[in-house]
């Protein structure tokens, strides 16, 4: 039967965005399907998506050669997005990590400097004498090391990364079609789709919904995934806050454990008029099953517990903020079993799913975009791009 496009691609967040992108300079009859980011958060009572900020912090040092990989692919496409699409989304500032001196060969730093030298990144080492000299805003442990990566690094607007995506998908041809998925059927010959009152047809769908992928009815089996809740924190800037941390790199702060890290964005103008320092860490225990449980949190502002936590970190680490206004905010991670991205087909061969960001993938979207394309237009992944790595699992 004849189709109405070849590839849906189901979610316009980074990844699905992204895929549409890279889809539209593969063939033609493309749609990129997703609502639009609610006006009211609070009183909305559909799906969401993570990319509702305007800071994620974008780098290439990484423990992991796959992960490091998808970063550095997507960092070198940022200023042609740019430029093809009129859109600035990427700053530049460089990249701090700050952390105690590595205990063996499997330590993170002693991982990330290993695949740094693979891929090439400049990442410059910090004596504990010269790092608190260097970057006076942060009051670390006179024993932390810094890593310091100043170029291919520093942090990306997501939202605005998402509408440049968009937009050069649209001028590749790509129907936009602003509405939610609720329903993906395989129906033999091809794929049937169920979305604001409709139905479309496609030879092939890609749902890349991220942390409602498993909401609705939009894969043949739900994918194994852990669903988190995350609680960021916002320091609003005045003038002499933006003196002292207005020329900060982004900045990630190890502890022992991997709970313990602690990311930090530099001032951010935010669509209230106001700028804000971020922050974050990863230790809350809070997972979503119910789209209801997810939408829920999404309309809340975070943890009050946790935006004390942090607050205290915060002050620890940055004194000079004391006395700034405090808020928080809701956002969730989509953690996999393997640690990696899904890339790949799910029990239908016409039916792929691209999700997994594991609470890093914001700067890799592009890439993992142009995975999840390649997945629809060719119908495998090769070692080159980690293909067996990316395999979903499924509950």
């Amino acid at each position: 039967m004849a189709v109405d496009f070849r590839f849906i691609v189901i979610g316009r967040g980074m990844m699905g965005a992204a895929a549409a992108r890279h889809l539209s300079s593969m063939t033609e009859g493309i749609a990129l399907m997703g609502p639009r980011e609610p006006e009211e958060r609070k009183v909305h009572d559909g799906v969401f998506a993570s990319h509702y900020d305007e800071a994620r912090i974008t780098r290439t040092f990484d423990g992991n050669l796959a992960w490091g990989t998808f970063a550095a692919r997507a960092l070198d496409r940022y200023r042609e997005i740019e430029a093809r699409s009129g859109i600035s989304f990427y700053s530049e500032v460089g990249c701090l990590f700050a952390g105690p001196t590595p205990k063996d060969e499997q330590d993170y730093i002693n991982r990330a400097l290993t695949v740094s030298g693979t891929l090439g990144s400049d990442i410059e080492t910090i004596a504990p004498s010269d790092l608190r000299q260097r970057f006076s805003y942060l009051a670390v442990d006179p024993d932390f090391t810094g890593y310091f990566e100043r170029k291919r690094a520093g942090h990306i607007n997501p939202r605005a990364l998402v509408r440049a995506q968009a937009r050069l998908a649209e001028q590749g041809g790509v129907s936009l079609i602003e509405a939610t998925a609720t329903s993906v059927r395989d129906a033999g010959s091809h794929v049937e789709v169920t979305a604001g009152g409709r139905s479309y047809s496609a030879e092939r769908v890609l749902v890349a919904a991220g942390g409602f992928s498993n909401f609705h009815s939009l894969l043949p089996r739900p994918i194994d995934t852990r669903v988190m809740a995350r609680t960021v924190v916002f320091y609003e800037m005045g003038e002499r806050e933006m003196a002292i941390f207005g020329d900060m790199p982004s900045t990630i702060v190890l502890g022992d454990r991997e709970e313990d890290h602690i990311y930090i964005l530099p001032p951010v103008r935010y669509p209230d008029g106001k700028t804000y320092l971020k922050l974050g860490g990863d230790t809350e225990a809070l997972s979503f099953q119910k789209l209801e449980d997810a939408g829920a949190w999404f309309r809340s502002d975070g943890s009050a517990a946790e935006r004390d936590h942090l607050s205290r970190i915060a002050l620890q680490l940055m004194p000079e903020l004391a006395g700034c206004p405090v808020t928080s905010g809701p956002c969730v991670a989509n953690f996999t079993p393997t640690g990696y991205p899904y890339v790949g087909f799910t029990q239908s061969p016409r039916i792929g799913v691209l999700t997994g960001g594991n609470f890093v993938a914001a700067k890799s979207s592009d890439e993992l975009g142009r995975l999840g394309a390649v997945l629809l237009a060719e119908g495998r992944l090769g070692d080159e791009d980690f293909g067996r790595a990316l395999t979903p699992v499924f509950a």
